[in-house]
């Protein structure tokens, strides 16, 4: 893997559910309580792992198997928005490495922030629970622009809050979203491989300019190994 053609590069921005953290015990945990309340049995989370980038949309599916054209649907993603908010950060914990990566992110005088599509309401108090994340320079949740990834004007409004241009900024996500928002913006983009994909994708064919299957990986890419 050749290293980024980005010699200017200022901050390093990051999806957070599935390239940060690991957040689908809690997002499955959600679904499956509801489960029990009528009287379903819990589901592995494996089943839900992959879909756990999706939010509610994806929880809903595996857990129910209904999608937002359902009846159902609406009513249930706020039952959802509910369930997970009172267990935000029970069994959530930060990929192995990552902290150490921002750390020498920062030593390595770049900035660094956070661009999800997950609402404010979770994404703040969220990082209030794990200290090093809520030390990011930025963050961009799903509800803070008028329009979530794959539009790129999240990437644009971090770069403003950052005070640098798009070109001056990587971003790596686990989602072809977070590719397509980061090719938009002018971004160079990393498909964090690691992550929880989405249904039937492998993170390799989404166009990214670099792939990577583990937080090593990130730190040599971006020279602050």
């Amino acid at each position: 893997m050749s290293h980024p053609q980005h010699m200017a590069t200022r901050a390093v921005l990051f999806d957070l559910d599935g390239t940060l953290i690991d957040s689908a015990p809690d997002l499955g945990g959600a679904a499956n309580r509801m489960r029990q309340r009528r009287g379903l049995a819990p589901l592995p989370l494996e089943d839900y792992r992959h879909l756990a980038g999706a939010g509610a949309r994806g929880m809903l599916k595996i857990g129910f198997g209904l999608g937002p054209d359902n009846a159902a649907f609406d009513q249930l993603k706020q039952e959802f928005f509910d369930e997970y908010e009172q267990q935000l950060c029970q069994d959530t914990v930060v990929f192995d490495g990552i902290t150490e990566l921002v750390k020498k992110i920062k030593d390595a005088g770049m900035a660094w922030g956070i661009v999800t599509n997950k609402m404010e309401r979770f994404t703040l108090p969220l990082l209030e629970l794990m200290p090093w994340l809520s030390r990011a320079d930025a963050v961009i949740c799903g509800d803070t622009t008028a329009h979530p990834k794959p539009h790129p004007e999240p990437l644009y409004e971090a770069c403003r809050r950052l005070g640098i241009r798009p070109d001056q900024a990587i971003y790596i996500g686990d989602d072809e979203r977070d590719i397509l928002a980061g090719k938009a913006a002018g971004m160079p983009t990393v498909a964090a491989c690691y992550g929880y994909l989405g249904e039937g994708h492998t993170g390799t064919n989404w166009g990214a300019d670099h792939v990577v299957h583990e937080v090593g990986a990130l730190a040599q890419l971006l020279k602050v190994a």
